[in-house]
């Protein structure tokens, strides 16, 4: 007598071997972008170059050849980009001096404070962490060392990454509907108009993103900057560049960010101003998630708070800081395909006969099937 297997195991067992499956399959392609995650990152980023670019490529396209129009449009971008990292460079040569005396004064400062109730804290505790901070530099200078030229090694990875996404960038701003439109004719006959609705969705919703994002940064950096400038904290324009960078990371980008300016406030103006920084965080915390972002980014990624929040510590757990910055545009794309693709898929309900009460005629067998674009 054959055992009887429960049919609720018999439908478990059938479903674990397909997840295992499409588990063993999802590996597989995520190791293989791990052995080529340069590639992966360049073209990313030439994505986002483009989505920012194309539409000021095609404005200055309408009374220029297109290829010069992408070409000044390029060299216009990096030249603005370079300028601003060099104000930024000449504002922190011109602070340093003062910023180093204010960082003296205010580190002796913050230690009498400590040393005053209800803290009580040991005067000397501060004066013999700094001394054994100097005896640990002194003993591993040497580790320290193959450590920076580790970082010189991964400077000439970061150059390679960001020459290969400004060429990228540069052939999708001229060319990348022709390019679409070539893999496209690649497809099998069948396909090809689910692949036309898929991308078409996927590109709205990443060019919406990275707008978006941008404009949601900038309004950060600026309310940043406007405020440590006022609060007379120094490194205003820097640390409001760093704003602006660390909100591109949503929900804890700007946080962080916004904790460096307090240890830069505190060490320079003291414990009051850097409370106000930390009041600045929560206000600006507030301002992004019930203002910026419902009113910039809802028309464009319609994602649950939750999902944003598993997606950006999940893209941090698997690639680290560009995880945490890919995984949000990433799961916003994927999900507007999966719905433009169900909604092309699902048939439209009949039309109601005129008023005339005429027939309405024979089905169209092509309704509500994506057509090629």
């Amino acid at each position: 007598m054959q055992p009887r297997v429960s049919p609720l195991l018999r439908t478990a067992a059938a479903y674990a071997w397909r997840l295992i499956v499409v588990g063993a399959a999802v590996y597989a392609v995520f190791a293989v972008l791990g052995r080529f995650h340069e590639i992966g990152v360049a073209l990313f980023l030439g994505l986002v170059v483009t989505a920012l670019l194309r539409p000021v490529a095609d404005l200055v396209a309408r009374g220029l050849p297109r290829g010069l129009a992408v070409g000044l449009t390029m060299l216009g971008s990096i030249a603005l980009v370079l300028g601003l990292l060099a104000f930024v460079g000449e504002a922190v040569a011109g602070e340093r001096t003062t910023l180093a005396r204010e960082f003296r004064d205010g580190l002796a400062s913050i230690q009498e404070w400590l040393s005053r109730p209800p803290f009580h804290v040991d005067p000397q505790a501060l004066g013999n962490l700094e001394a054994r901070l100097g005896e640990y530099l002194s003993s591993h200078r040497s580790t320290l060392v193959s450590t920076a030229l580790s970082g010189a090694g991964q400077l000439v990875h970061v150059l390679t990454v960001l020459a290969l996404a400004l060429f990228s960038a540069v052939f999708f701003t001229y060319s990348g509907d022709r390019m679409w439109a070539w893999y496209r004719g690649q497809l099998p006959d069948g396909v090809r108009g689910r692949w036309g609705v898929a991308g078409e969705a996927a590109w709205r919703t990443f060019t919406g993103y990275t707008h978006g994002i941008v404009l949601v940064a900038a309004v950060n950096a600026l309310l940043v900057g406007i405020a440590l400038y006022f609060l007379g904290v120094p490194l205003a324009v820097p640390l409001a560049l760093l704003e602006f960078f660390a909100a591109f990371v949503p929900l804890i980008g700007s946080p962080v960010a916004l904790a460096v300016a307090a240890v830069v406030a505190l060490a320079s103006k003291g414990p009051l101003v850097a409370g106000i920084v930390v009041a600045l965080i929560v206000v600006i915390g507030q301002i992004e998630g019930h203002l910026l972002h419902p009113l910039v980014m809802s028309w464009a990624v319609r994602l649950h708070p939750l999902v944003v929040a598993i997606s950006v510590v999940a893209g941090t757990i698997a690639a680290g800081i560009v995880g945490a910055v890919v995984a949000v545009p990433l799961v916003s794309v994927v999900w507007a395909v999966h719905t433009s693709l169900r909604a092309a898929a699902e048939p439209e309900p009949p039309e109601d006969p005129g008023d005339d009460g005429g027939p309405t005629g024979p089905p169209d067998p092509g309704r509500g099937q994506p057509q090629p674009v």
